[in-house]
């Protein structure tokens, strides 16, 4: 029997169950289940049979009231992510993989944002205060005025907050902390509790928060995905190992679009905003080998050229190796079908290898056409024209089809030195100072790729 006031609560669904067990019934996890203290927070509605209902106020859509100014934090990349600026009031939950440089990044936003008049606060619970002078130390921000806290206490934290008010809270890490109602000695999941207005009441106080997430093996913020629902932006922060390059995402955003990417590069200083990411990710100019093509991509409201690399070789095993770097494996293995099956090129005794260099990951569809040229290109040991940018979707049946954007991907190409494109017929009309070969099957490229015809 559980206790009066008790309930045992599963740390990695939020499943509530009336006694302990040891394996969870909704996830299936095995010594998960917590014992916690069943209060009702602060302003919660009393039984139905005592509570009188107040009723809803309508309102409509219309208003004089002026939104509120976001505040810049000096830190370019982080004010695009977050749509211009990180809004009063607002929470912001940013995950990623342990060691790609998390506290780095918002110790570099409190600083700047502090040198720029905002009143800032960064409470660490992994860290002591004396870690983070010594790594602003390192980073050149020494002299910054911001308020520094050790404390993992939630109670305590929150009671601080009421009492100082801070323009921007960051908060390292949200599994770190606990409370009257969690038990102390566990690795925590975060549940809604240290999130939103029960509290700290976060809107009306215009106090932005930014919670820090671990995440799992997989690359998912740990714990149960309500706290995903409750903030106002869920940012992911990546970066491939071997890799100098961070890429700063936003997955969900109330405040501005989603899909934004931010990119930085890891120095001894700290991380360093990148103005132009097209250029470091294209590298250093010189003549391009079989098997490479240039994408011109769009991430968020940015265009991005990367470079995609191919290599078709002689497989030396009964089965022939797929692997590949920053896409989707699924995509590449409808490609090779769609490739064997439309245009007659077959890859059943080759190993293929496709990358994306540099250490981004691509997701959209329109590099369909830049990834097969690649592989068309290393297949028949045939480069394509060193300052040609290649872009499109393919369907299973071959078809090369119009993707979003063509003009500001031509633009962005044009701005580098490019001055053709392989693309979809759609986009012919494009370009002003790029020729546009337009494509409306896939069997085209194979045709002209193999000739030379550019």
């Amino acid at each position: 029997m559980a206790r009066d006031g008790a309930i045992y609560v599963c740390q990695s669904c939020g499943a509530v169950h009336g006694k302990w067990s040891g394996q969870c019934g909704a996830c299936g996890q095995w010594n998960c289940i917590v014992e916690e203290s069943q209060s009702a927070p602060p302003g919660a509605l009393k039984p139905a049979s005592t509570a009188r209902g107040r009723g809803v106020v309508f309102e409509t859509l219309q208003s004089d009231t002026p939104e509120p100014p976001r505040i810049t934090t000096g830190v370019g990349e982080f004010d695009r992510v977050c749509g211009g600026g990180v809004v009063p009031g607002s929470a912001i939950l940013l995950g990623g993989d342990p060691g790609v440089g998390k506290s780095t990044l918002l110790l570099e936003v409190t600083a700047k944002a502090a040198l720029g008049g905002a009143r800032v606060a960064y409470i660490s619970g992994e860290e002591a205060v004396e870690q983070i002078r010594a790594r602003a130390r390192r980073m050149g921000f020494a002299d910054a005025p911001v308020n520094l806290a050790s404390a993992t206490a939630l109670r305590e934290i929150v009671s601080t907050l009421k009492r100082d008010k801070f323009d921007i809270v960051i908060i390292d890490s949200i599994q770190t902390l606990w409370s009257d109602a969690m038990r102390r000695g566990r690795v925590r999941s975060p549940r809604c509790a240290p999130v939103r207005a029960n509290w700290c009441d976060w809107p009306s106080s215009g106090m932005a928060v930014v919670l820090v997430g671990h995440v799992t093996k997989d690359g998912q913020i740990a714990g149960p995905r309500v706290v995903e629902h409750m903030v106002d932006a869920v940012l992911s922060f990546e970066g491939e190992r071997g890799y100098p390059f961070r890429i700063l995402r936003a997955a969900k955003n109330r405040f501005g679009a989603t899909d934004e990417i931010g990119v930085f590069e890891m120095t001894d200083a700290g991380l360093s905003e990148v103005s132009n990411p097209s250029a470091l990710f294209l590298g250093e100019g010189g003549e391009r080998a079989a098997g490479a093509a240039v994408f011109a991509g769009i991430e968020g409201s940015r265009p991005v050229l990367v470079e995609f690399q191919a290599l078709v070789a002689p497989s030396a095993y009964g089965t022939p190796r797929r692997a590949v770097v920053g896409w989707d494996s699924g995509r590449l293995a409808m490609l090779l079908a769609v490739l064997e099956a439309r245009c007659g090129i077959g890859f059943g005794d080759r190993d293929v290898y496709l990358n994306v260099a540099g250490g981004l990951r691509v997701s959209e569809p329109a590099a369909d056409l830049a990834a097969a040229a690649a592989l068309i290109s290393s297949a028949v040991d045939v480069p394509l024209p060193q300052r040609a940018v290649v872009f499109g979707e393919i369907s299973l049946s071959g078809e090369v089809r119009a993707v979003g954007r063509a003009e500001v991907r031509l633009r962005e190409a044009a701005k580098l030195g490019f001055d053709q494109a392989i693309a979809p017929e759609s986009a012919a009309n494009g370009g002003k100072n790029v020729k546009v070969m337009g494509l409306s099957r896939l069997a085209e490229a194979v045709e002209r790729i193999s000739q030379s015809t550019f």
